[in-house]
């Protein structure tokens, strides 16, 4: 007969788990509670090909938070052990979709048109880099065999990569704006946003370093020589999609050094050394990452363009659906 067991939140699984709990709740926003107005008149003024590729990247930011809260942290939270990891996994599977994709299409109703919109997700059907993406990280997801480390271990590396490192591709081109004091209602949320995906990837990261920690050295070995050949096949396909949408407005160069960048900070989350050399990444970029210029940093609340929604008490009346 099975056990069944209960959540007990009075006792910690480990010595992380309830402050990733506590912060992702800390951290907690909505799409609907920042204004996007104020960005209608810089939209106006930017280019055709600058319109086109900030609504691209977002585009494919919104295919890969699909992809992360539909499919990756669930499955990863279906094999980990612990009701209060499972919980936290959860909670962020919940933010990829629900919050940080619905913003995405939050900032697309303010500034385009129905047709537009309807465009940029045919345009994510068809671009073989962002389908790529997605078929690399998801396999690995679905590759994942209940009780088995290795295949558990293998999604969490793809996890992090995908926060930690193909993100920022999308990321570079609104905080570029940012970084300048343009389009900053959209600007802040990439930066919510990255907030979000700093902890998540952080979490993972320690989830994963557990596993490759019970491993015997040669084991171990393989696991890595795993993550930096998959870094590598990654690397290649950003680099393709990098010089597919910023091509058209200068800025190819500089991303790629973000990328680079950023693809470091991904390693380090799973315990790992830098692959890449270090190079200066665009210091107008670097300002609109920075949480020096505005009211929040890593482990505050939210950003200042943030604002609670009004709360009204429920009614009677809000139960009566009329077709």
């Amino acid at each position: 007969m099975t056990q069944y067991t209960a959540a007990n939140w009075s006792q910690h699984e480990d010595g992380f788990t309830q402050m990733f709990y506590e912060q992702n709740v800390k951290q907690f926003w909505l799409p609907e509670e920042i204004s996007l107005n104020g960005d209608l008149l810089t939209w106006k003024y930017l280019g055709a090909n600058e319109q086109d590729t900030y609504m691209k990247v977002l585009a494919g930011l919104t295919l890969l938070d699909t992809e992360q809260g539909n499919t990756g942290m669930p499955l990863i939270a279906a094999q980990v052990s612990g009701h209060q990891r499972k919980a936290v996994l959860n909670f962020m599977a919940m933010m990829e979709n629900a919050v940080h994709a619905k913003s995405y299409s939050n900032i697309f109703m303010t500034l385009a048109p129905t047709e537009k919109i309807t465009e940029l997700f045919e345009w994510v059907k068809t671009n073989r880099y962002l389908q790529r993406k997605a078929e690399v990280i998801g396999g690995l997801y679905n590759a994942i065999k209940p009780g088995d480390d290795i295949s558990l271990y293998k999604a969490m590396v793809a996890s992090v990569y995908l926060e930690s490192f193909l993100f920022y591709s999308g990321f570079y081109y609104p905080l570029y704006f940012y970084g300048q004091g343009k389009l900053m209602q959209c600007g802040e949320i990439i930066n919510l946003i990255i907030r979000d995906e700093a902890i998540h990837g952080v979490y993972v990261g320690l989830l994963a370093q557990e596993i490759y920690n019970r491993q015997e050295p040669d084991v171990q070995l393989k696991l890595r020589d795993f993550a930096i050949e998959l870094l590598a096949e990654l690397y290649e396909n950003e680099i393709a999609y990098t010089e597919d949408i910023y091509d058209p407005v200068g800025l190819t160069h500089d991303v790629k050094k973000f990328i680079r960048y950023n693809g470091n900070k991904a390693l380090m989350n799973l315990g790992f050394d830098p692959y890449f050399d270090d190079e200066k990444v665009n210091p107008v970029v670097l300002n609109g990452l920075s949480t020096k210029t505005k009211s929040h940093d890593f482990f505050s609340l939210q950003g200042n363009g943030y604002k609670k929604a009004t709360v009204e008490a429920i009614r009677d009346e809000d139960f009566i659906f009329e077709n």
